[in-house]
């Protein structure tokens, strides 16, 4: 099928598509018109049919990987490093000059994930009214404003409140990008991608870790016009500011609007992500789907899930500064008589950590290993995922080795152990970017995958904000209790894997079963916005 050079025209006008705010059986359908269903319908009517062979489909997906995941993974890694900003500006002055105490550094961490979790229903409701690049843009520029902001507070309230600001600006990243993602990549596509832009929160760890490093570095020359902790804020701020700009300008709010992307190529995205029965999204908020969310047992396993998994991670990502100091002084302490200058031994990837006594240069440098581990290894997970198709197992792995990485930090008496569980921790998100595919893949119907988005996220909150509480200031330097909190989450949130592998497989099995069918006058029910629960053909990716 040739494409003509015209603009793309929209379909029929009316159509069968599910009723909105109606009750639907599995199957059901009703007339009603098309504004009501996915923003990919208008266009499926053109595509319909058409074929793609295997090198057309790989040159597209390069474009897509190119010029969208790329750019969401250049944007993650930001984001991460807006959010570890404040551990390393802490050790560079940041707590001694505004006068804050143990306790109260507790609350910076907690205070953006309140502020986080609290908007998070209004930033995804406004995710799913708006145009969904243009919304998410304007949130980023927003959020690397109040990043330079962050460099004028002279005191501890001043500070507090701008990373309240912060959380709720960042709240609608995760959510965008999971909803851009099941708007672009097939269900089998997507764990690899989330994988690449999750995974390069180790890249926003590695440039915050050397950035910090070298302002620590002229800070101790006496050659920066303000503390170092303050430009470290202004330049991150200002490099986030313009990449939401850029994000504005290349993304488009739906596939079909791709600049990149050639006429007949913008239909063939269309057929390409056919099979995921789901589409681009709805701007139209359905009640039915509401309802349906809160009565599918997956969205409680995906709140209680997160809570387990982010316990650890908000804990380690306010306070891992002050472990690579802790566990620098050990390393010092034992070798001081030895070598003074002498270099760490090759840990990981080939990255040096050296010596340099009693400073905090060298734990501010420690953060890079860990982000390498994580860049490198969720990527390599993701293509993993990408060969077997076995997203729950690798859930289950990953978990087992976050097991081992708090038994590590918790337990043994030598440092190098900890600190080869301090660097593992760099694959901790490996469940986290499980259950973000799962809402991609495996949640259909728009309303209902914000609903679970939202739900998840606020259960990502919830951990993010226990965790810094488990670090209690009266245990500096060793936070016994954080370590054993990290042991327990992580066994407990095996239990949750297990359960939802088995709702998911369970729910395959009886529709295989029953082998229902959509009726087959029904053209083009995959962007009719129907729910996995109201679309008997749709199979829950394991």
């Amino acid at each position: 099928m040739t494409i003509q050079e015209n603009e793309i025209t929209t379909g029929p006008k009316d159509l069968g598509i599910v009723e909105k705010n109606a009750t639907v059986e599995v199957g059901e359908v009703k007339d009603l018109n098309i504004k009501n269903a996915d923003l990919a319908m208008e266009v499926a009517f053109q595509s319909y049919g058409m074929e793609i062979d295997e090198a057309t489909n790989r040159k597209i997906l390069r474009k897509i990987d190119l010029y969208v995941c790329g750019l969401m993974g250049i944007v993650y890694a930001v984001q991460y490093l807006d959010k570890i900003t404040n551990s390393f500006a802490s050790i560079m002055g940041l707590r001694t000059d505004l006068h804050i105490s143990g306790s109260q550094y507790s609350w910076v961490g907690s205070a953006f994930y309140l502020a986080y979790l609290v908007f998070e229903f209004p930033a995804s409701y406004s995710l799913q009214r708006f145009p969904i690049a243009k919304t998410v843009g304007a949130f980023i520029i927003a959020w690397g404003f109040v990043l330079c902001m962050t460099a004028l507070p002279k005191n501890y309230g001043g500070f507090i409140t701008t990373r309240i600001f912060l959380g709720m600006l960042e709240s609608a990243v995760t959510p965008a990008f999971v909803l851009i993602t099941s708007q672009w990549y097939k269900s089998e596509e997507q764990f690899t991608r989330m994988s690449f832009w999750s995974g390069c929160n180790g890249l926003g760890s590695i440039i915050g870790s050397l950035t910090a490093y070298g302002l620590a570095k002229r800070q101790e020359a006496g050659t920066l016009p303000i503390p170092g902790w303050r430009l470290l804020f202004v330049i991150v701020g200002v490099i986030t500011i313009a990449l939401g700009i850029v994000f504005i300008l290349v993304i488009p709010d739906v596939p079909t609007k791709a600049w990149f992307l050639t006429k007949e190529e913008k239909l063939l995205v269309v057929e390409r992500i056919r099979t995921n029965k789901q589409g681009f999204g709805n701007r139209n908020f359905k009640m039915d789907q509401v309802k349906e969310a809160f009565t599918d047992m997956r969205l409680y396993l995906n709140f209680v899930v997160m809570i387990l998994i982010e316990i650890p991670n908000g804990g380690m990502t306010n306070f891992q500064s002050k472990f690579c100091l802790y566990f620098k002084r050990k390393r010092n302490l034992k070798k001081r008589k030895i070598d003074k200058n002498r270099e760490f031994t090759n840990i990981f990837l080939g990255i040096l950590l050296t010596g340099l006594g009693y400073d905090t240069l060298g734990a501010l440098k420690m953060s890079a290993p860990q982000g390498a581990v994580e860049f490198v290894g969720l990527i390599l997970v993701g293509l993993l995922v990408s060969r077997f198709q076995h997203r729950m197992f690798i859930a289950v792995l990953g978990t087992l080795i976050n097991i081992v990485t708090g038994c590590l930090l918790a337990f043994p008496k030598s440092h190098k152990a900890q600190l080869v569980g301090y660097f593992l921790f760099g694959l901790s998100p490996i469940c986290f970017i499980c259950y973000l595919s799962c809402i991609s893949s495996n949640t259909a119907g728009h309303t209902k995958k914000v609903i679970f988005s939202a739900t998840t996220l606020i259960g990502y909150c919830v951990g993010n904000l226990i965790g810094p509480q488990t670090f209690i200031a009266t245990q500096a330097p060793t936070y016994t209790s954080a370590k054993i909190a990290i042991v327990v989450c992580y066994s407990l949130s095996l239990v949750i894997i297990g359960l939802t592998y088995y709702l998911n497989s369970r729910a395959n099995k009886i529709r295989d079963e029953k082998n229902e069918r959509l009726p087959a006058d029904f053209v083009n029910a995959e962007f009719a916005d129907l729910t996995d629960f109201q679309n008997p053909e749709f199979r829950y990716a394991l």
